[in-house]
């Protein structure tokens, strides 16, 4: 059983940054593939990107390429999200998930979320214009 909590969520104005983290707990962290999903006010949960299990691959949606990073940080049991450039568009409530099921390779990442077992309760991002 895996735990995670995600923070750093907030209310921010276009073109500013944030960073998210994802704090995993339970379990060792670092045999898990990693994403990061979020949920627009009214709108189906979406991907936004996704990291390996040690940090070797990582995949982002078109429409946060360029203005998002994903890393990973194992011995603090940490994935992060870091968010530049943010637009109205980004103002959603920020999930991550993870999977052990994704870390047989470093080259796997998951794209969809009923690749994920495991699932924080979300943190909202707000951008106003």
């Amino acid at each position: 059983q895996v735990q995670l909590v995600e923070s750093g969520g907030g209310s921010v104005q276009a073109g500013d940054s944030l960073r998210l983290s994802c704090a995993a707990s339970g379990r060792t962290f670092n045999n898990y593939g990693v994403g990061w999903f979020r949920q627009p006010p009214g709108k189906e949960r979406e991907f936004a990107s996704a990291i390996s299990w040690s940090g070797g691959s990582t995949y982002y949606a078109d429409s946060v390429k360029g203005r998002f990073t994903i890393s990973r940080d194992n011995a603090k049991n940490t994935v992060y999200l870091q968010m530049n450039s943010l637009k109205p568009e980004d103002t959603a409530v920020y999930y991550c998930a993870a999977d052990r099921g994704l870390g047989y390779s470093d080259r796997v990442v998951g794209t969809t979320a009923n690749e994920y077992k495991y699932w924080g309760q979300g943190t909202q991002v707000t951008v106003s214009s």
